[in-house]
């Protein structure tokens, strides 16, 4: 028998009960769903926490020990009231082209690989999500596991390690997740199941509908029909729930609600966001979304920029990639016009480094071409910035990940977050330039130029989440107005805090699903 077939087989023998959320396709809301049972569980006085063995993700966040995960596990241990912790996402991988990630196990970069290198990887990365979570179960009354796409991707599940696998070593049963709101929510569980196998149909408890609209005693007929075609129960139908105030895990996911958010105001600003092809950490601007006088635009191309009081290129998993890409579309050109008629830009992490004058990446960490060999990445290493900043970046091996406690040295406002890049930045003209954030050890990490204002016209920084504190928050938009020509509005106007959102949601799906079948299938 194969060592990676003999891993399959093991069995777990922890004793601590679960519970895992599969899908039938991507984007089903799985995540959601895992965070609001997590905070149910916690709310029946449970000590619970949640578990996703691999996550494809380019947002992610950095638990106090310095360690990567997936921004979802870091929502949904907000659920539980605990901090983040590296084994709820023991294996992440962070997309740098169509056909290669970098590998994140137990928080930290192993190599980027492409598809078969990382399948080969598999039983190794697998080894490493059964101890996290043998680990963490421990340590707990229940687990929620969350699974990954589809479990009857029929070309993956010969190397699965987070769906039914991982369900199987967890001794777990598995309510699988259908959005109904996409349409075909019917034929997508029953074709699931049809797909599965045996052993991997008798996991499947049952199925919950997500994000419908309407009356729900429509759908009786499909529910008995589709009960009756599987012999698996419905647990309950999940309303849509608009703008739920939680970050966001997938990109098309962020785009399409923002695309939905309205000012309250009148006199809203309008902020546009960079839409880079490799994204990543697009959660550093929710917090603008609760703003009555701010309306957020996400843009890809020069004929949507439009006039903004603000532009935001925000961090990317290939800076030195999505250089080019800014040139190649023309919105370099633009951005560059624009901050030169007087318009506030503003970089995130790798916005940062693209506000500068120059980004090379001689051991090829993020430059990746699809179907290039490491020299001819090296051959395109370095790439020319916006120019916008004195700063030149070069990537390094090592990656920083940290925790943030800083200060905004304009205003002098505390703001705190997290570092996560391979970037080394330096200035090229400490004259020309003046430090916009410093950390705690005295560290700058964030440059401007132009401080007649509180804030810089141009301004970048590595903090991950620097829009988050409220008041400085305030500050910034205050900044934006006055620079229009508007009064400011006094005081903070919203507060940002995920917790009362995990409440409501919590709320909503309780009411939505049958606990009481929920707790039997836990076998509490």
């Amino acid at each position: 028998m194969s060592t990676y077939l003999s891993m399959k087989n093991t069995v777990t023998t922890s004793k601590t009960p679960s519970l895992m959320l599969q899908g039938t396709s991507s984007n089903a809301g799985k995540s959601v769903l895992t965070a609001a049972l997590c905070r149910i569980l916690l709310q029946d006085g449970l000590s619970v926490a949640p578990f996703k063995a691999q996550n494809m993700a380019l947002n992610s966040f950095v638990t106090p020990n310095g360690e990567e995960i997936g921004r979802a596990q870091a929502v949904q241990a907000s659920a539980c009231r605990l901090e983040p912790d590296v084994r709820m996402n023991p294996v992440l991988l962070k997309p740098s082209s169509d056909t290669g990630s970098q590998v994140i196990v137990m928080g930290k970069p192993v190599a980027n690989m492409r598809v078969k290198e990382y399948v080969k990887y598999k039983p190794t990365a697998f080894s490493h999500v059964q101890t996290a979570y043998d680990s963490l179960a421990e340590e707990h009354d229940v687990m929620v596991l969350e699974g990954a796409g589809s479990p009857a991707e029929i070309n993956l599940k010969a190397h699965d390690i987070v769906n039914m696998q991982m369900a199987r070593y967890a001794r777990s049963k598995v309510l699988l997740v259908g959005d109904i709101d996409r349409g075909g929510v019917f034929a997508s569980l029953v074709g699931t199941m049809e797909l599965l196998d045996a052993w991997e149909k008798d996991l499947v408890a049952g199925f919950v509908l997500n994000r419908f609209r309407g009356d729900v005693t429509l759908l009786d007929p499909a529910l008995e029909f589709t009960t009756d075609r599987t012999g698996k129960p419905f647990f309950g139908v999940v309303p849509y729930l608009m703008q739920l105030g939680l970050p966001e895990e997938d990109s098309v996911t962020f785009k399409e609600s923002i695309g939905r958010q309205l000012p309250l105001r009148d006199d809203a600003l309008d902020i546009v966001l960079i839409d880079l092809p490799h994204i990543a950490n697009f959660t550093d601007v929710d917090a603008l979304l609760i703003e009555p006088d701010v309306s957020l635009r996400v843009v890809n191309s020069v004929a949507q920029l439009g006039n903004p009081d603000c532009i935001l290129i925000p961090g990317s998993k290939n800076t030195p990639g999505d250089l080019n890409w800014l040139r190649e579309s023309g919105l370099a050109s633009a951005v560059c016009d624009f901050a030169a008629s007087g318009g506030v830009v503003v970089g995130i992490c790798g916005g940062l480094q693209m506000l500068g004058e120059s980004v090379s990446d001689p051991s090829a960490v993020e430059y990746v071409e699809q179907g290039a060999t490491s020299n001819d990445a090296r051959m395109h290493a370095v790439q020319q910035g916006l120019g916008l900043l004195p700063l030149r970046t070069v990537m390094g091996e090592e990656k920083v990940l940290t925790r943030v406690s800083a200060v905004h040295a304009p205003s002098g406002i505390s703001v705190s977050g997290y570092e996560i890049h391979h970037g080394i930045t330096e200035r090229t003209d400490a004259l020309a330039m003046e430090a916009s954030i410093i950390r705690e050890d005295g560290t700058i990490i964030g440059y401007g130029v132009d401080g007649r204002h509180s804030f810089q016209q141009i301004w970048g920084t590595y903090l991950h989440g620097v829009f988050d504190a409220d008041s400085f928050r305030r500050v910034f938009i205050n900044d934006l107005r006055v620079r229009k020509g508007l009064g400011q509005l006094v005081g903070v106007q919203a507060s940002f805090s995920i917790d009362p959102a995990l409440d409501r949601l919590a709320d909503t799906v309780r009411d939505a699903l049958d606990m009481q079948k929920i707790y039997e299938v836990l076998g509490l």
